[in-house]
């Protein structure tokens, strides 16, 4: 059965990336995009769709317009802006999610992706090497939102026999696309400030370690948990991933290795700060490496020199 493909939130940092990917691997007229506004670009062999995930009806309409076999979910509202607007985070994260997941038994479609973050853990989560299975106890409404989602996921899984699949992303790095109000959003700021300026303040402190996955990473893997056969996928709620954990002085100074001027300070009392305060500082994905084989191929250095070597030419 050829597959066809619905991405609601396409217009985000991950959505516009990984569309592409799914465009070449199943070709464009099998992926349709949505989003609450038009994207900056669109080329014409592209497929988009306004769509807003809270209206139930109109979404009903998109399904049956297109007959997805799959449906990809990523619209929300990030952890930054939604400690500005928790009623509206809450809304659009499981609202959102609980509408996919109601007209995916209705419509009987087979196969639906849903992201989670490493935001479920907590101040009582382990902080190195965090387990798949542990304590979590979110403190953002952003983290509490995807707990409250991964929960909904596997009870729809073992009630209903629904193939949901998600993974918990780290900070995610790209030079590509924007930042979209993330507390890891530093490690994309980064680059374009010291390309521009040579300098950077961080908002986050010197040795805030946090887990981070290149775009890339980031994509290959998502396609790879997706094309998983379904007998292997052990884990219902969210997959642990992790890529490389690094501190802003440590991504400092990899761009010191090439670009020898750049200057970095610290703002002191971020509100930020206590979001990735009570985050990982690493993370243990060997669920996803035994179960569909997941490994990273991007460290820091590479990371650093991939960014700048492409930023050089779009900042």
């Amino acid at each position: 059965m050829k597959e066809r493909i619905v991405m609601i939130g396409a217009n985000g940092q991950i959505g516009s990336e990984l569309a592409s990917a799914l465009r070449h691997k199943f070709g464009a007229e099998n992926v349709i995009t949505s989003d609450i506004r038009e994207p900056s670009t669109l080329k014409k062999d592209e497929i988009f769709e306004i769509i807003n995930v809270l209206d139930k009806s109109a979404l009903k309409s998109l399904f049956e317009k297109y007959k997805p076999t799959q449906v990809y979910l990523l619209a929300a509202m990030l952890s930054a802006t939604a400690e500005k607007y928790p009623q509206k985070a809450w809304d659009l994260n499981i609202n959102g999610l609980l509408n996919v997941l109601d007209l995916a038994l209705e419509l009987d479609i087979k196969k639906i992706f849903w992201p989670s973050s490493i935001a479920v853990f907590g101040p009582h989560s382990p902080k190195q090497n965090t387990d798949q299975y542990c304590v979590m106890d979110p403190v953002s409404i952003y983290g509490v939102s995807k707990l409250a989602g991964e929960r909904l996921c596997e009870y729809y899984h073992h009630k209903y026999d629904l193939d949901i699949r998600s993974i918990r992303y780290p900070g995610i790095i790209s030079w590509k696309t924007a930042p979209g109000g993330g507390t890891t959003d530093y490690a994309i700021d980064i680059f374009i400030e010291a390309l521009k300026y040579r300098r950077y303040t961080c908002f986050l402190s010197a040795h805030t370690a946090l887990p981070m996955l290149y775009m890339d990473d980031a994509v290959r893997g998502t396609i790879e948990l997706m094309d998983a056969p379904a007998g292997q996928i052990s884990i219902r709620s969210s997959y642990n991933l992790g890529g490389v954990s690094f501190t802003p002085a440590q991504i400092a100074e990899e761009i010191k290795k090439i670009l020898p001027n750049f200057e970095m300070s610290y703002v002191d009392y971020d509100p930020r700060q206590a979001i990735a305060d009570s985050w990982p500082a690493s993370i243990d994905d060997a669920y996803a490496n035994k179960d569909w084989g997941w490994e990273p191929k991007f460290d820091l250095a590479s990371i650093t020199e991939d960014m700048i070597a492409n930023l050089k030419t779009n900042v």
